[in-house]
């Protein structure tokens, strides 16, 4: 069905779109959505959220990025970004705690479904060039990438202001410990007032935890075959016209242990 090319302990997989994800024997999981990385990418992150529009608006946009995988939306925010011919000032915080090897991420094809595929080699500067902790790049210039490599519960919870948080770490099945409350409070204190989060993921379990963490919380369509998504937001005049989810009925579940 697709076309499999072993690497190391990760294995490139041939999307339904064309563009690459990566099999990962570790976590047993594909990074994206096999009927489309870049198409489930560009839906989750850049449409549902709004973003694709803001970088008309030449205002400052900070995001944070939970799982920074094989960098594709960074990359995606690149050509977005040069496309638009945006001014935006973006501040991009990633954190990655299993970053792929450079080889793997110089076998990926993304460029080419991009409108400016010269922007590759700042993905490969930046995989090229990873220390443990905080690492600074700035692809452009008024786009600086803040790369923490390392687990998230050792990122310094700071003032950060986040407009914009993309939570794309492997699935709760697979990886609980990036879904917890504990860690959706985290991102909340981490956000300015007018942020939107976005997930793949719709689980109950996750709800749940969203709102024990004080997030309102909407459903919308899901990328590519899945049935529903989740944005969130700290201010529920965000979410006009979603689909609204109980906070208040699912915050109770997730404390009385219901998700368990």
């Amino acid at each position: 069905m697709f076309d499999d090319t072993p690497e190391g302990d990760n294995k490139l997989v041939v999307t339904r779109d064309g563009s690459h994800t990566v099999y990962s024997s570790q976590f047993d999981q594909h990074y994206h959505n096999p009927n489309g990385a870049i198409a489930e990418s560009r839906y989750v992150f850049f449409h549902q959220t709004g973003l694709i529009d803001a970088l008309d608006n030449d205002a400052e946009i900070t995001i944070f990025e939970i799982g920074f995988g094989t960098g594709l939306n960074l990359m995606l925010l690149l050509d977005y970004y040069l496309t638009k011919d945006s001014s935006s000032l973006i501040n991009y915080y990633s954190v990655e705690g299993f970053p792929l090897d450079l080889q793997t991420a110089r076998n990926l094809n993304y460029h080419q479904h991009l409108n400016h595929p010269p922007i590759r080699k700042e993905l490969l500067n930046i995989f090229g060039n990873l220390d443990k902790g905080i690492n600074q790049f700035t692809p452009l210039d008024n786009i600086t990438v803040h790369l923490f490599n390392g687990m998230f519960s050792e990122f310094p919870e700071s003032n950060i202001g986040a407009n914009y948080i993309f939570h794309d770490a492997f699935s709760p099945d697979t990886n609980p410990a990036l879904w917890t409350g504990k860690v959706f409070k985290k991102t909340r204190n981490i956000s300015a007032s007018n942020v939107i989060l976005s997930t793949y993921c719709a689980a109950s379990k996750v709800q749940g935890a969203m709102a024990w963490a004080g997030w309102k919380l909407a459903k919308t369509q899901g990328a590519l075959g899945k049935r529903e998504m989740i944005i969130g937001a700290l201010n529920s005049d965000q979410l006009q016209n979603l689909n609204r989810i109980d906070e208040e009925r699912y915050a109770r579940r997730y404390a009385e242990g219901d998700f368990d």
